[in-house]
């Protein structure tokens, strides 16, 4: 067996939790997670966990936030006035919205203050500046011919 190495079409089983245990994310039992290391398919840290792997091999990492979904970027964090709003919207916090910019570019963002005049929104990823554990069992590893 050889190792999983960059250019390699992986397949893993994986299971993501935060600091205090919380399960953020998991690959299906039946659809593992299949990607090229190299082609940033998955965050950084991921794809740099699975390197050296062989089939049937397991492992637990832990991802700092700066290699997974970056820290939390104040700039991304902003205030705006309700009566931008369509008057059917009630906003409550932790409600997510999309957000249409001038250029017609989408966006995400999360609710996490409301007043009676504003309301502040986050457009982090929701686990910017979070570290992140990975259970990792590699399936499958698929060596890929060298172009070059």
């Amino acid at each position: 067996m050889l190792p999983a190495a960059k250019g390699d079409i992986v397949t893993v089983q994986y299971t993501g939790t935060l600091s205090n245990g919380e399960i953020f994310d998991e690959s299906p039992e039946d659809r593992p997670l299949q990607f090229v290391i190299g082609k940033k398919e998955v965050i950084p840290g991921f794809e740099e966990a699975v390197i050296g792997m062989v089939t049937g091999e397991k492992r637990t990492v832990t991802i700092p936030a700066v290699q997974a979904y970056g820290e939390k970027l104040p700039q991304r964090i902003e205030e705006i006035d309700r009566a931008r709003l369509p008057e059917a919207i009630a906003p409550r916090v932790g409600d997510r919205l999309e957000i249409v910019g001038h250029d017609n570019s989408r966006r995400i963002v999360e609710v996490v203050a409301v007043s009676d005049q504003t309301l502040t929104l986050d457009g982090n990823h929701p686990l910017a500046g979070r570290d992140l554990t990975f259970d990792i069992a590699m399936v499958e590893v698929v060596k890929q011919p060298k172009l070059f």
